[in-house]
């Protein structure tokens, strides 16, 4: 029985690879190797999720394009007061 894993490797080759970092680093760093494989995994995934939300919320809350103001001036344009009294030189 052949069994494959990832990048065509065999049974055999995932157990040479195994021994192998047991011996390079040991049995007591193995859980301590993996719990920060797994936190940094964790940490990809959360800031993966946060920039795809992002990224979707941006879409969704973006605002109608807006009409033209009825005095002509465009919408972003300060609106000016139209006083009785010119300013004084």
């Amino acid at each position: 029985m052949n069994i494959m894993f990832a990048w065509g490797l065999g049974g055999t080759e995932v157990v040479l690879i195994l021994v192998v970092v047991l011996i390079l680093f040991g049995a007591k760093k193995i859980p301590e190797l993996a719990k920060g494989l797994g936190t940094g995994i964790k940490e990809f995934k959360k800031a993966t999720r946060e920039v795809t939300d992002e990224i979707q919320n941006t879409t969704t809350d973006t605002p109608p394009a807006t009409k033209p103001a009825a005095n002509g001036q465009s919408p972003s344009a300060p609106a000016v007061s139209q006083s009785s009294n010119p300013p004084k030189a």
